[in-house]
């Protein structure tokens, strides 16, 4: 089920991006912005699992990537470094706002006591069970290596859960957009060089919290490991990772392009909403109901086309003195974001995404964050 939920994010980001009218390459006709960030470098090797040094194999990772990339049309590649040195972790986020990028994708290696494996996607987030701040620590501690890292870091202190008390709200309105990204990537790695899956999770990274774009962060795989840490290390499996991390890349932005390209004509019927849902890739949350809600009034209507803009299937429940009026009903959420994106193409300009567990509304980013963590 993870790789499944890995794959089907492909509709979310592209829904999001033009729905929310985030920055997108083809908005204001710029090239797609992309920015790479080889983990560690200089004085911080990284992990040192089984003697390789994490900082040389992500460069490699990374500069592949950036040359794939850089031989698609319409994209630009921007390094946080392109040789052996140093860049205090503050810094790394900062430069993709500073070149108004469209994605920010750091790379690193894992490591662990045991022979644990396999492959890590990231994005920005506390998870409730803390399972894994020992990864996002790992990364953080890198701090101890810059000067006065006291002041930059206004006290933040990476061995601390209480330092990381709000810390996702600079990503929280990219979420989605994150988990696409870091879906898509996970899934061609996983899926297409049989790689162990350990799924997209959310954890506390610096380097990730203060960039105002989707922005992820991958684990290639445990150097520690006897088997995977030679693989990764090698030629052949640094130039298979970066392949699939490209893939992954064009996949998300060729999602962008799809949906700029369908929804500029504000005319969309229900037939074209209804093919489009048909051939959306799966993303199930089970036991939760997803709804569009198009109004709340004190007025009993027919919930009749006529009386929605020509919209059919819409229902109707009243709840706390009011009459809610609702498109859709599923448990997938790409179909009820193309429903969205649908509504208020008809003119809901404020049209929402609700969900009910049980019959019960529930909190819609606590549900997007369950598959997260």
């Amino acid at each position: 089920m993870k790789t499944k939920i890995i794959s089907s994010f492909v509709l979310i980001l592209s829904i999001f991006l033009f729905s929310f009218n985030t920055s997108t390459a083809q908005k204001n006709n710029k090239p797609f912005i992309v920015v790479l960030d080889a983990g560690h470098g200089g004085k911080d090797s990284g992990n040192r699992g089984n003697g390789f040094y994490e900082k040389d194999i992500v460069l490699d990772v990374t500069l592949q990537v950036g040359k794939l990339l850089e031989a698609q049309d319409n994209v630009k590649v921007v390094y946080t470094r392109k040789t052996d040195v140093f860049i205090d972790l503050y810094r790394r986020g900062p430069i993709a706002n500073e070149v108004d990028a469209d994605i920010f994708v750091s790379i690193h290696c894992d490591s662990h006591n045991s022979q644990a494996q396999g492959i890590g996607t990231f994005v920005m987030g506390v998870d409730k069970s803390g399972k894994n701040f020992e990864t996002a620590k790992k990364e953080n501690e890198v701090i101890y290596l810059e000067d006065n890292y006291h002041e930059k870091y206004a006290g933040f202190d990476p061995n601390s859960p209480q330092s990381f008390i709000g810390f996702s709200l600079m990503q929280e309105e990219y979420l989605d957009q994150s988990i696409m990204l870091a879906g898509l990537i996970q899934n061609n790695i996983v899926n297409n060089l049989k790689r162990k899956d350990r799924s997209v999770r959310s954890a506390p990274f610096w380097v990730l919290h203060s960039s105002y774009m989707p922005s992820v962060l991958v684990e290639l795989g445990f150097l520690t490991n006897n088997t995977e840490g030679p693989y990764v290390n090698s030629s052949g499996g640094r130039s298979e990772l970066a392949k699939e991390i490209t893939n992954g890349i064009l996949l998300y932005k060729k999602q962008i392009t799809l949906a700029t390209e369908d929804f500029k004509n504000p005319v969309i019927t229900n037939e074209k909403v209804e093919k489009a849902i048909e051939n959306t890739v799966e993303n199930i949350y089970e036991g939760i109901t997803f709804k569009v809600q198009l109004a709340a009034s004190s007025r009993k209507l027919d919930p009749k086309p006529s009386n929605f803009k020509g919209i059919k299937d819409v229902s109707r429940d009243k709840e706390d003195g009011l009459f809610k009026y609702y498109y859709g009903e599923t448990s997938d959420y790409n179909k009820i974001q193309l429903m969205k994106t649908f509504v208020q193409q008809k003119g809901y300009q404020s049209a929402y995404i609700v969900a009910f567990k049980k019959g019960k509304k529930v909190n819609v980013p606590e549900v997007l964050k369950s598959k997260a963590n």
